[in-house]
């Protein structure tokens, strides 16, 4: 038991005196950040999708 208190003991100081916490500025521009960059993607991955799904189709549409 001793040691789950020195743990969390631990884990508390080092959570409110080490760690460098963001501005509330710096963690909406990360946040805006991170929409915009998973926009993207998912636009890179729709267009993607589309470009297999017509050469699939074409392929296949040869065979018949």
């Amino acid at each position: 038991m001793d040691k789950i208190t020195l743990y969390i003991t631990e884990s508390y100081n080092e959570l409110m005196n080490k760690v460098t916490w963001p501005t509330w500025a710096m963690l909406q521009s990360s946040t805006i950040l991170v929409m915009v960059a998973s926009v993207i993607l998912a636009l890179i991955i729709f267009v993607m999708d589309l470009f297999s799904k017509q050469v699939l189709t074409f392929i296949y549409d040869l065979n018949s």
